[in-house]
């Protein structure tokens, strides 16, 4: 066993197997992937990285499992008990929750729908096949268990393996909470007591909070599982989809789908790279068109320098609801950025000809459900007897549950950013986009 020092839970132990995977080429490249992707060009200290995110999860599930036994031998005959053989497969299955990641991958796959999402199964087998890290888990007799957790396909697993790194509320979530916190310097934090209160139904296997004690409800259980929601929507509105933090994101997006588009750059190649080694790629590329080239090399050279396009219009979710579904269809369909590419063309020959100078103009269209993730974590309630469900069932029984699920479609927003510092030239360049985008469009931003 060694010990490592963590910034955020102190020491954390793990077994001479587990550092094997941590050593690996794969689970390495996680030292250049950071957590918070652009964010540090908001907040200096986000420069935290997927590397000790993926050790605090591993963390954070052991303590997980730690309750559920706790739980289960005060109630042996409803709840499961964790084999050791159990808790050696999750904490292995938690340590590589995020080996797939990609630089930059919220910006590139959700955000801007580039490529599939990080946890598509096709990626876990093609990062957990024939690798170095594959051939670890193999030795370790582990791969194939690792990959059901991760992936849901293959053998069936007892439902509870996935719920620990794939639920609403999860050692995932209940690490990297804490850890943005710290990084950021906000305040935004939720009680470790909320840990203890998970346990395994015996009867299936899911994991579970109980907010029943003696026929009443635990209030108490289900305030601090609300905290940790609202901390995540208090972080996503602070930190994730920061318009600074967006307009980083939306730069790099355009970067990688320029080299993409041009096969200067391989969607494979993304999962070998780190942010830094992506962004001295993309500054090497010829896309084999001088004016696409120099427009990538310009991108490159503000990225760098924290040179980032200014905001020309704003149409927020709470303006534009009746024109979301048209600006959706045609700004964002993941594999159709031509209408996309199309609108940005026009605009720049046309800011070209009003202004007598080069302008570069990025429309970010985001996905409608942005970072919405439903309550589904298992609760038990009086008068539902051994039955768990999950805790959005619960949705007109406790308001602050439904203002956090409205709230998450209402921070969605359509930008256009621009390359033009002068304000008079902005201000005239946001009338010429909204005449062009759908009527009934309304801009939120005052130049």
């Amino acid at each position: 066993m060694s010990i490592l020092r963590d910034p955020v839970h102190g020491d954390i132990e793990l077994t001479r197997d587990e550092l094997r995977l941590v050593d690996t080429s794969e689970f390495q490249r996680l030292r250049g992937i950071k957590q918070l992707g652009s964010a540090s060009l908001v907040y200096p200290g986000a420069v935290h990285t997927r590397f000790e995110h993926s050790i605090g999860t591993l963390h954070v599930c052991d303590q997980l499992l730690d309750a559920c036994n706790k739980n289960a031998a005060r109630d042996p005959a409803g709840c499961h008990r964790v084999s050791d053989e159990e808790r050696r497969v999750l904490r292995a299955a938690a340590l590589l929750h995020d080996v797939t990641h990609v630089p930059y991958g919220h910006n590139i796959e959700d955000q801007t729908g580039l490529l599939p999402r990080h946890d598509e199964p096709a990626r876990f087998q093609a990062v957990l096949g024939d690798t170095e890290l594959g051939a670890e888990l193999d030795r370790q007799g582990l791969r194939q268990d690792v990959l059901a957790v991760l992936t849901g396909a293959g053998r069936a697993v007892p439902a509870f393996w996935r719920q620990v790194v794939s639920d609403t509320i999860d050692a995932d979530l209940l690490d990297y909470l804490r850890r943005d916190a710290h990084f950021t310097g906000l305040e935004l934090r939720y009680d470790r007591r909320v840990v203890d209160y998970f346990r395994v139904a015996r009867g299936d296997g899911r994991m579970f909070v109980d907010c029943e004690k003696n026929g009443m409800l635990r209030e108490d259980i289900v305030s601090e599982l609300l905290r940790v929601l609202e901390c995540r929507y208090h972080f996503s509105e602070r930190v994730y989809y920061h318009h600074a933090k967006v307009a980083a994101g939306a730069l790099l997006a355009r970067m990688v789908e320029l080299a993409l588009r041009s096969a200067a750059l391989g969607a494979d190649e993304l999962q070998q790279l780190t942010d830094e080694s992506l962004v001295v790629r993309l500054a090497q590329l010829d896309l084999g068109e001088a004016a696409a080239t120099e427009r990538l090399r310009r991108f490159v050279a503000r990225f760098r320098r924290r040179s980032l396009p200014k905001r020309v219009l704003v149409l927020p979710y709470y303006q534009n609801q009746a024109v979301q579904d048209e600006l959706l269809q045609r700004y964002f369909e993941p594999g159709r950025p031509e209408p996309r590419f199309q609108w940005e063309a026009a605009m720049e020959q046309a800011a070209q000809q009003a202004f007598g100078q080069p302008v570069d103009v990025i429309l970010y269209c985001p996905k409608r459900r942005m970072q919405l993730k439903e309550a589904k974590t298992l609760v038990r309630f009086p008068g539902e007897g051994e039955r768990t469900l999950p805790l959005d069932a619960f949705t007109d029984q406790i308001p602050r549950l439904r203002d956090l699920a409205e709230s998450y479609p209402r921070m969605w927003k359509l930008y256009v950013f621009t390359s033009a510092e002068d304000r008079a030239v902005r201000r005239k360049l946001q009338a010429m986009c909204l005449a062009t985008l759908p009527a009934g469009c309304r801009n939120a931003l005052v130049l």
